[in-house]
């Protein structure tokens, strides 16, 4: 339902706003605002989904929960989304979502709305639902060993070359 108010809703508010600003100023400079505030934009979006990707590696490389750089890099690119869009409303509401302190604020009160059950990292969390009949060999070390082999002779020369590499003769 919310879904359906918005695609008919921000039409309405975008062709106001087009109108207002049109007979305000005129239509040459309402075209060049919308195309500088693309333009602009998309500089601004570039910059900020950089940071984002960096700060997401970041909590990648330090093994620590990547959902707050991964929501801002999801509003980041919205918000690119809506400053594509033709339109006053929809660049406003795209801008504030590239201020950092916003995005936190939309960050925090999604998280009060979103209640995550369980966030593991690692190859075998404590707690972890095996599924029915799952029995890995272990190793020495602990890893889990799952494979299949085949025997080679070393005296003997391959026929025909490996399979494991596309070449000439293994098309």
């Amino acid at each position: 339902m919310y879904l359906l108010l918005a695609f008919v809703l921000v039409p309405i508010i975008e062709i106001a706003l087009f109108i207002q600003v049109g007979g305000a100023i005129g239509l040459l400079p309402t075209l060049l605002i919308v195309v500088v505030t693309a333009v602009l934009g998309t500089w601004l979006v570039r910059n900020q989904g950089q940071l984002a990707m960096g700060q997401l590696r970041n909590s990648f490389q330090r093994l620590s929960d990547p959902t707050e750089p991964l929501a801002h890099g999801a509003m980041i690119l919205f918000a690119g989304a809506l400053l594509l869009t033709p339109g006053f409303f929809t660049d406003a509401v795209g801008f504030a979502l590239l201020i950092p302190r916003v995005r936190i604020t939309v960050f925090n009160y999604l998280r009060t709305k979103i209640t995550m059950a369980q966030f593991h990292m690692g190859p075998d969390p404590q707690g972890f639902q095996k599924p029915q009949g799952f029995h890995p060999q272990r190793g020495a070390d602990g890893d889990t060993i799952d494979g299949d082999f085949r025997e080679v002779d070393p005296e003997r020369t391959p026929s025909e070359p490996s399979k494991w590499v596309r070449g000439p003769g293994n098309e």
